[in-house]
């Protein structure tokens, strides 16, 4: 699952649901908490767990007045182990503001470390550290949204590729009787690796059934079939597939 992608579909759920119910007013300070289970972590269209399921949870809080929001989120991944590192876990950590340019566009900027403890990669032949730092920032208009990420360390173990780039494009349309339709599509430039570069797509649906979120999605990339290959199997982590998300926030 796109956990990214996923956030911002909360948010702009969020917003909307903001629109409606105006006159309640919300407290000054929100935390909540979520939990899910995926079919296969896939992040920007590439799986993260070696096409298998994974469990994943975190921590959100934000300050309505100003918009200024920080967060955890944790998922179970096998790719730094399959690499020839360690660890069976990745821990995002981010913070940012959020708020309108106007009645109808809003804006979304801050930072997210993506951290792989003792991952052990910068001493495996043909890897840097998996540790990922981006700053982020997105525009929303509606249900729409696009949204750059840059990178200003290396990206995801890959060697000299810091100032990578990732552009997100995607709409989360209300479809009625409490379904919403998921479209994304982004594109992954990594700096000095061309055949590291590729872009992925999202076709997919959610629905509140009120005791947990479910989300059913198509998920691919044009990414190369040699530079994502399990180095386990040998199997493309890219490649199109049907992903289950079972989720809830509370």
């Amino acid at each position: 699952m796109n956990k990214i992608v996923f956030a911002i579909a909360a948010t702009l759920a969020t917003f909307a649901s903001g629109l409606i119910h105006a006159q309640e007013a919300k407290p000054d300070n929100e935390v909540s908490f979520n939990l899910a289970g995926v079919s296969d972590y896939r992040y920007r269209g590439i799986s993260q767990t070696r096409l298998q399921p994974a469990l994943q949870g975190g921590a959100d809080y934000v300050n309505n007045p100003t918009g200024l929001y920080a967060g955890a989120w944790a998922s179970t991944i096998k790719w730094t182990k399959d690499a020839g590192g360690s660890g069976d876990v990745e821990v995002d950590l981010y913070a940012g503001k959020r708020g309108q340019v106007t009645d109808d566009i809003g804006y979304d900027v801050g930072v997210l470390a993506y951290v792989y403890a003792d991952n052990g990669l910068k001493n495996v032949a043909g890897f840097a550290d998996a540790n990922t730092q981006e700053i982020y920032g997105q525009l929303s208009y509606g249900p729409a949204y696009i949204k750059y990420s840059h990178a200003v360390s290396n990206l995801f173990g890959i060697v000299n590729s810091k100032n990578s780039g990732y552009l997100d494009l995607g709409a989360n349309i209300d479809l009625a009787n409490g379904w919403t339709g998921n479209l994304h599509a982004g594109h992954q430039k990594v700096k000095n690796n061309d055949a590291s570069s590729y872009t992925d797509w999202k076709v997919g649906v959610t629905r509140d059934f009120g005791v947990v979120t479910g989300a059913l999605a198509v998920i691919g990339t044009n990414a190369g079939k040699v530079a994502y290959a399990s180095p386990v199997n040998g199997k493309f982590m890219g490649k199109t597939a049907l992903v289950l998300t079972v989720s809830k926030v509370f």
